[in-house]
């Protein structure tokens, strides 16, 4: 799997670039897995978020900044204090749990709506496709209706944070997405 460095060195395009992500989702969906793979983080001890992380990288000037909000219900309000001059949102669904796509798919849909977030390019992650009851990327998207956005440019990458499996894919996406919404 390629690290973040070439990640970076593929945004670069002006020195001292910065790309604001943020990392939203429900509670248990992989969000702090999914950051702490990209940073090339050891996974095995992971406890739920109770406020944000935030992972900074510098290389030759370029500074990607991605911010990991905790999903529980009682913190989701205060997602919104994050919003400001956000880049790309990376959206994390646990793809095996069922029983709260409804839920997950509300919150994204008041994600979309949100003024501050206004055109900014979705990456939704349907996450744990490692797990045998993990629902397919194609089936989340019809369920979320994300063909119906037409502010924005999406894109839902079927992803393991805890392989790494399709998570340079997403991110792969996210360098295009940024690099084109700059130009």
């Amino acid at each position: 799997m390629l690290g973040l460095l070439s990640i970076l060195r593929k945004l670069k395009s002006t020195p001292d670039q910065e790309v604001r992500i943020l990392l939203l989702g429900l509670d248990n969906g992989g969000k702090t897995t999914l950051l702490k793979q990209l940073a090339s983080e050891d996974i095995t001890h992971i406890t739920p978020t109770q406020g944000f992380n935030i992972k900074s990288v510098q290389s030759q000037g370029f500074k990607l900044n991605v911010w990991d909000i905790g999903g529980q219900r009682k913190i989701r309000p205060y997602w919104r204090n994050y919003f400001e001059n956000t880049d790309v949102l990376i959206y994390v669904i646990d793809s095996a749990d069922r029983k709260r796509f409804e839920e997950t798919g509300q919150e994204l849909a008041e994600l979309l709506d949100e003024e501050k977030l206004s055109g900014v390019p979705v990456l939704v992650f349907a996450n744990k496709q490692d797990l045998l009851t993990a629902a397919p990327a194609s089936e989340i998207a019809e369920g979320l209706n994300l063909h119906t956005i037409r502010d924005r440019v999406w894109q839902i990458q079927s992803c393991s944070a805890l392989t790494g499996e399709g998570v340079q894919d997403g991110m792969n996406w996210v360098c295009k997405s940024v690099n084109a919404k700059r130009k």
